[in-house]
């Protein structure tokens, strides 16, 4: 642990904000050098998006064909300029260390670190195996492209894709995460017509007013038995006070477990185009509502090889005093890229809290970002035997098939 909190606080160090292409760059950079003394040879792949950093692939080949994926990313959400408005830094207090990325996601790559160490003790197991490490230069964006990356260098003896996203907690139990909501993103564009608010305001034909219509009707959509939702986050539209405004626009997002579900939402968002109810009283003429989806994050559901693999985690928490459980987690992670390649766990990270936020208050009411020191031993240990418990039953398996043949 000493060595590993020592990695943290270098890699906490380093602002790699999303945006911060130099900065995500160093850390790659620093990554690859703390990863090189177990074996690894890095690999650079630029990020189809020129404004952000490389993604970081690192191989150790193992003996055998079987691979291991482990997956993490090198970027936060605060700029530079956030860091230091709120004095936020590397900051140990107790049982805590704040600061950026201690929790998301820096910790994780840390617990990827140690569990390699530990299985490092088992010669034949860790050399057997080709492990693959993984990083996303822009996960904070969900970039596409590193789905890719991943897939282009997994291959049909790729036991599983274990990500490293923190893990989740139900009072004692560790829960690891087995699926995640898809995410669409739109934007809401309404033309209307402008017209003098005082001598011809019965010419115009209200974009803002037919927004608000609009708006209405998809945050209707929401239905949460369905686990699906919709968000309006920005509005915005009109000039001037006198003038009845001509354009106005809104964007946000909307997300759902099942890919059912999503599509399901998807329908009814696009259904919403077309011309509006308000219209000029003069001649009818009426606002129109253009609907358009800018990006999309597929579903992560549930599905059987993921569960086999929560199974796995659960038998070795068992073994080890350690109660493990299962979540479906609303937020994306690479999971949601990866999972139908092979098989996906995710939430396998140290405990801590308050990601995304950078604030501290003096009464407590905010705390910023934080992980649990004493969190990480356990689950480096729950992680190392559960893969020694898939490379147990991997082997078993083959056995069993030669037996059949």
């Amino acid at each position: 642990m000493p060595a590993a909190l020592g990695m943290l606080q270098q890699m906490v160090g380093i602002n790699s904000f999303t945006a911060n292409r130099q900065g995500v760059d160093r850390l790659g950079r620093l990554t690859a050098e703390c990863f090189a003394p177990l074996g690894f040879t890095a690999e650079f792949v630029p990020s189809a998006n020129p404004n952000y950093g490389d993604h970081l692939v690192l191989t150790r080949r193992g003996c055998t064909a079987k691979s291991i994926a482990m997956v993490s990313h090198l970027d936060t959400v605060f700029p530079p300029e956030e860091e230091a408005r709120n004095n936020f830094h590397w900051q140990p207090e107790g049982d805590r260390i704040y600061g950026p990325g201690t929790h998301d996601i820096k910790g994780g790559t840390v617990m990827m670190w140690l569990v390699l160490q530990a299985l490092r003790q088992e010669p034949a197991v860790f050399g057997e195996i080709t492990w693959k490490l993984l990083w996303n230069s822009s996960e904070e964006t969900l970039s596409q492209d590193f789905g890719e990356v991943c897939r282009s260098r997994f291959d049909r003896d790729t036991l599983a894709a274990l990500v490293f996203e923190s893990e989740g907690r139900l009072g004692d139990e560790r829960l690891v995460v087995v699926a995640r909501k898809g995410r669409g993103t739109w934007r809401v564009r309404i033309t209307g017509r402008g017209a003098h608010a005082g001598a011809k305001h019965q010419h115009g034909a209200n974009a803002i007013v037919q927004l608000a219509h609009t708006l209405q009707r998809i945050a209707v959509l929401t239905n949460y038995k369905q686990d699906l939702t919709f968000n309006v986050g920005t509005v915005s539209g009109g000039t001037v006070l006198n003038s009845v405004p001509h354009e106005a626009v809104a964007e946000g997002e909307f997300r759902a477990f099942t890919p059912e579900a999503y599509a399901r939402g998807k329908a009814a968002l696009l259904a919403l185009a077309g011309p509006g109810e308000v219209r000029s009283p003069v001649d009818r003429y009426a606002c129109d509502v253009k609907v358009e989806i800018l990006t999309e994050s597929r579903p992560w559901p549930r599905n059987p090889a993921t569960d086999r693999l929560a199974a796995i985690w659960q038998e070795a928490g068992k073994e080890l005093g350690i109660p493990v459980n299962v979540e479906e987690r609303g937020g994306l992670s690479d999971g949601n890229l990866i999972w139908d390649a092979v098989p996906t766990l995710d939430g396998l990270g140290p405990w801590g809290d308050n990601d995304h936020c950078s604030e501290c208050s003096a009464d407590g009411s905010k705390l910023p970002e934080y992980v649990e020191v004493p969190s990480f031993v356990p689950k480096a240990a729950l992680n190392a035997v559960a893969i020694l418990k898939l490379l147990e039953g991997d082997d078993d398996k083959q056995t069993d098939s030669k037996f059949d043949r």
